[in-house]
């Protein structure tokens, strides 16, 4: 079991690369990357191109990552062993993931998924509106999620998904799940947890920082 903690991005909406921001006596970064390393065997950590020196002296298995998401986890995929037989890919940014999330997503791809994903169910109506801002339909949210990560695969699975140039390319493809999708994979869905929350605004940050107290 591998893992790859994906955290290259620039945080424009939050304002500053909130990967790094401090939370409690550890950074973001590091309590992710910490958790991953209590449920994978193994870790690999995407990082901005100008921080992955400095990171270096922190972790092993650190990797600059690419302009889009997709090529950071490429990235950080060529440095997974090729022996793996399970990889699980996580937004640096969700620090509040457990080892007991990371258990579930796993155990759903060892009894037989290509790939599974933490999901919670909506708790708020969804619209489905038009350019110009009307409603054209109502979707059930009785058969919608909201999903998470750690996203757990079956390696083959996930390289064989990022090995397809139109795929990695494609904008409306915002996770790896998704990317297995349109190769055919099944994928499931498993609990989620509340706690898990993407931190993407301050707001969330300050947030976290009460939970982790």
């Amino acid at each position: 079991m591998w893992a790859i903690v994906v955290g290259a991005g620039s945080g424009a909406r939050f304002g500053g690369a909130k990967q790094f921001a401090q939370l409690g006596d550890e950074r973001v970064l590091d309590r992710s990357v910490r958790i991953a390393g209590e449920a994978c065997d193994g870790v690999v950590v995407v990082v901005p191109a100008e921080a992955a020196e400095r990171e270096r002296a922190r972790f092993a298995g650190v990797v600059a990552g690419g302009a889009t998401r997709a090529a950071s986890v490429a990235r950080g995929l060529a440095q997974v062993p090729d022996d793996a037989e399970v990889i699980c890919v996580h937004d640096a940014a969700r620090p509040l993931a457990t080892a007991e999330l990371y258990a579930r997503v796993i155990a759903a791809v060892q009894a037989g998924a290509e790939a599974a994903v933490p999901g919670l169910p909506l708790a708020d109506t969804v619209k489905q509106i038009a350019p110009d801002g009307t409603v054209v339909a109502t979707p059930d949210r009785a058969g919608l999620v909201t999903v998470q990560t750690p996203q757990a695969f079956v390696a083959a699975a996930l390289r064989a998904a990022h090995a397809d140039p139109a795929l990695a390319a494609d904008p409306t493809i915002t996770d790896d799940a998704a990317m297995v999708e349109r190769c055919g994979g099944r994928v499931v869905v498993v609990p989620g947890d509340p706690r898990n929350r993407k931190i993407t605004h301050p707001d969330d940050l300050s947030w976290a920082r009460e939970a982790c107290r």
